[in-house]
């Protein structure tokens, strides 16, 4: 069954995960970022359906997540590259597997580890503000309506009472 489309709701976090929310997708986006870039490469590393593969790549490439470069012509033979937009998804995919490596590796500990190679040290995902430098938690933060909020949807007294009247 084929699930409801949130490219259209007023949300970013509705339409990211409209689009790489899927955990299949998230796990070709984590392949891509180790570096395994080829179509039999993938469905041997994630043991995913071809057609799975084959559908959520397709969707990867429609949006601009990957490029889909040929690397062999006899027969033709694809890779998928992540573009600067691809690129940018890092930060998600190495948030997660923070989270899963504080609540969800057990006693044995992280199945991988992220190292940063130009300081040297293992990483570890957090949110800072781009303007402090400082580490951001949920707790630090307050929500406000942006200007790409639908005018209609700020009269509603739901959307007033949790973010108030927008700024004018």
């Amino acid at each position: 069954m084929k699930r409801e489309s949130f490219e259209r709701w007023p949300c970013s976090v509705a339409r990211t995960v409209g689009l790489v929310g899927d955990g299949w997708t998230l796990l070709i986006l984590r392949e891509l970022f180790y570096g395994e870039t080829r179509f039999d490469g993938l469905v041997t590393t994630l043991g995913i359906a071809r057609s799975t593969l084959t559908d959520r790549l397709r969707t990867l490439a429609d949006s601009g997540i990957v490029s889909r470069e040929i690397y062999q012509t006899d027969p033709i033979r694809h890779e998928y590259l992540l573009t600067e937009k691809g690129s940018d998804l890092f930060g998600v995919v190495a948030a997660i597997n923070s989270w899963g490596d504080r609540w969800m590796s057990g006693d044995q500990g992280a199945p991988m580890i992220l190292h940063h190679n130009s300081c040297g040290h293992d990483l570890e995902a957090a949110v800072v503000c781009r303007e402090c430098g400082d580490e951001v938690r949920h707790r630090d933060i307050s929500v406000r309506v942006g200007p790409g909020f639908p005018e209609v949807l700020m009269k509603l007294p739901a959307f007033v009472r949790r973010f108030g009247k927008p700024e004018k």
